[in-house]
């Protein structure tokens, strides 16, 4: 048995715990941690280990929640960041089921911000949001109930008005192929852009007439 002759926060990081067993530096722990430590408590190999597990998954539990900070994630992208900082499968998995608990990781809540976000400020087609939901490793279920009854007609226009000001000056020809192009490379079905486009240039060439 060890004893615990000192508690010391550190001094670059207020959030961890120097812990001194016997008058020596033995490790440091997160405070949460080693809130119920008190000097003079004596503490077992198995405890010390356990003090330790429990340390690093706080630490990546925390590292976990820096990274959801600063937007939404999908469980793939979590999963991925903590594995580039070397945490094994267990401590990930422990991890993602602690924030999903807390509703922190969502993935049909990410999907349906991530198509309500690309249709407000970069309209696309499901083809696209399709592709790019499955790089953010969301479930095919998931992305299908999310792209169920989406107005790809709508974002298509909307899309198509915007771009269509650029080339407002061109004849039906040179229009056509131009935003034709722009709207497959947003993903956007034959159909739905064989529709968009003459009304569009109808639009345009109206509003010059």
């Amino acid at each position: 048995m060890a004893k615990i002759t000192g508690l010391k926060l550190q001094k670059r990081n207020k959030d961890r715990v120097n812990v001194y067993l016997d008058g020596e530096f033995a490790f440091g722990l997160s405070r949460i941690v080693a809130a119920w430590l008190r000097t003079g408590q004596e503490l077992s190999e198995e405890k010390i280990a356990e003090l330790k597990g429990s340390d690093h998954k706080e630490v990546a539990l925390q590292r976990a929640l820096n990274f959801l900070s600063y937007r939404p994630r999908s469980e793939q992208e979590v999963r991925q960041n903590l594995k580039k900082h070397d945490y094994d499968e267990q401590v990930i998995e422990e991890i993602l089921a602690r924030l999903r608990q807390g509703k922190l990781v969502d993935d049909e809540a990410f999907a349906e911000l991530w198509v309500e976000n690309r249709s407000e400020f970069r309209p696309r087609g499901s083809r696209m949001l399709q592709a790019e939901l499955r790089r953010k490793g969301i479930p095919d279920r998931v992305i299908s109930c999310t792209l169920e009854g989406l107005d790809e007609t709508s974002l298509a226009l909307k899309a198509a008005r915007k771009k269509a000001r650029r080339y407002q000056q061109l004849e039906w020809q040179e229009f056509q192929k131009k935003l034709y192009g722009f709207l497959a490379r947003r993903g956007f079905h034959y159909g739905t852009i064989s529709e968009v486009v003459p009304q569009v240039y109808e639009e345009v060439t109206s509003a010059q007439g």
